[in-house]
């Protein structure tokens, strides 16, 4: 997507010039006479570098950037003056612009200074994702389901499809979402994360969408929401299924038209953002009970990609526990330790309510904990040495009736498509179904990708 520059001087013909340079490099440019109509255009526009001069016919241009920059601290702002001083350059910068550029203007300098102000902003957003951790990271195993579920996201990281992530809570989603924006031709731009469980239903659209100065008590300057701060890249949106149903209404329509107002603005703001979604709920299910908009799940259910519990890839627990062991020997300093055949084996039996982020919090405790080089079956607690009923039998666990019986029936499916090979119709015929029955009842419980032994 084109980066976008509003140019705002009081001469039209410095705004045409400028305009047909910086549209030949690839920028997309707006103009405005004034410093209100500049201030006016900003929320509409969303540029990513303002050019403005200092002599403007309603407000002082250096005034003007003094506002810019309380609204929008991040926003790149060159100087241009037929009238510069030494003092009026000192001033700008210390105002925040990026450069001071006198007339009569060298197109070159122009354009060589619009392109080290975008470098410069564009490393401190990296700087800052980078500071946040927010980096790729890598579903690890060499199991069946994670080489299908890596083939799942190099297909649909290619396109600008909306992406459904279903999974149980720890199952590694989010590590999904990074490594689909990470192939992505998006991925020099922002991938921004919201937690929508996280954040109470009255800060959700302010967070989202952003407010204007003055919206609700508190609300001092402009603040763009995860929305604005997305633009070219992708926005994920984590645990999805607990957004209020007025909150999805407003996401139903910025994913059909790319547009939202700000919380207290009027003016429509356009952007270009890749959503993925995620949730650990049945939102087939919330539908059915009024929780969840039935044409927001179909928005988002463009490429749905379901991540495997772990207790169904029990086979990449060691690799796991070798990629964990190194990341806290690194974050601890406590050393490499090494875990006995004997306790990978324990662990395998395990059923792993907690998934990825259980095993990865247990070898942590583990390697804390263990005095010695390496981790054995002394240093286990007993509930993976000796799994009660509800671990081995997680329907017991259940307060739900219907959630029970969907966690059995899924189980019960499972193990005897295993012992049938992965072929549907002796499976079907076994367990006394009818075959197109079988398919509709592992659909409903989220069965996927099980190899067929029919043919």
């Amino acid at each position: 997507m084109a980066e976008k520059i509003l140019i705002v001087d009081d001469e039209e013909s410095i705004i045409e010039a400028l305009s047909g340079i910086l549209e030949d490099e690839g920028f997309e440019v707006f103009g405005a006479t004034s410093g209100r109509q500049a201030l006016d255009r900003i929320p509409e526009v969303t540029p990513d570098l303002v050019l403005l001069d200092v002599w403007l016919p309603d407000l002082d241009g250096l005034d003007v950037l003094k506002e810019l920059k309380g609204l929008y601290p991040d926003l790149p702002v060159i100087i241009i003056s037929g009238h510069g001083t030494v003092e009026t350059a000192v001033r700008a910068t210390k105002l925040g612009a990026h450069d001071f550029i006198e007339k009569p203007l060298s197109y070159d300098r122009v354009i060589l200074s619009v392109q080290n102000a975008l470098k410069f902003r564009a490393l401190e957003t990296e700087n800052v994702l980078l500071k946040g951790k927010v980096r790729p990271r890598q579903i690890t195993g060499a199991s069946a389901a994670v080489v299908r579920l890596r083939e799942q996201i190099a297909r649909v990281a290619a396109t600008d499809s909306t992406v459904l992530i279903l999974g149980e809570s720890g199952s590694g989603k989010e590590v999904v979402a990074q490594m689909i924006h990470a192939a992505s031709r998006r991925r020099h731009r922002p991938l921004v994360e919201i937690n929508c469980a996280a954040i109470p239903e009255e800060l959700i659209e302010a967070e989202l969408f952003g407010y204007e100065k003055g919206a609700f008590t508190g609300a001092v300057t402009s603040k763009k929401g995860k929305f604005d701060l997305a633009n070219g890249g992708t926005l994920f949106l984590d645990e999805i299924g607990d957004m209020s149903l007025k909150t999805q209404a407003k996401i139903l329509r910025i994913l059909q038209e790319q547009r939202f107002e700000r919380v207290g603005g009027t003016r429509t703001i356009k952007v270009d953002v890749r959503i993925i979604a995620a949730t650990n709920k049945d939102l087939r299910k919330e539908i059915e009970r009024g929780n969840f908009r039935e044409d927001l799940y179909y928005r988002l259910n463009v490429v749905p990609i379901e991540v495997p519990p772990l207790r169904e890839r029990v086979e990449d627990i060691p690799l796991l526990i070798e990629d964990f062991l190194k990341e806290i020997a690194q974050s601890t300093g406590l050393g490499h330790k090494k875990v006995s055949p004997a306790v990978i084996e324990a662990l395998k039996r395990y059923h792993w309510p907690g998934n990825v982020r259980e095993l990865r919090n247990l070898v942590e405790r583990l390697v804390i904990m263990s005095s010695g080089p390496e981790i054995d079956l002394s240093a286990l607690p007993d509930y993976i040495l000796q799994p009660t009923q509800q671990s081995s039998e997680p329907w017991f666990a259940c307060d739900d009736l219907r959630q029970a019986r969907a966690l059995f029936e899924k189980e019960f499916i499972l193990r005897k498509l295993k012992s049938h090979g992965g072929n549907i119709s002796q499976t079907a015929e076994a367990i006394g179904l009818e075959r197109s029955h079988l398919y509709r009842k592992m659909r409903s419980l989220g069965i996927w990708g099980v190899k067929s032994g029919e043919g």
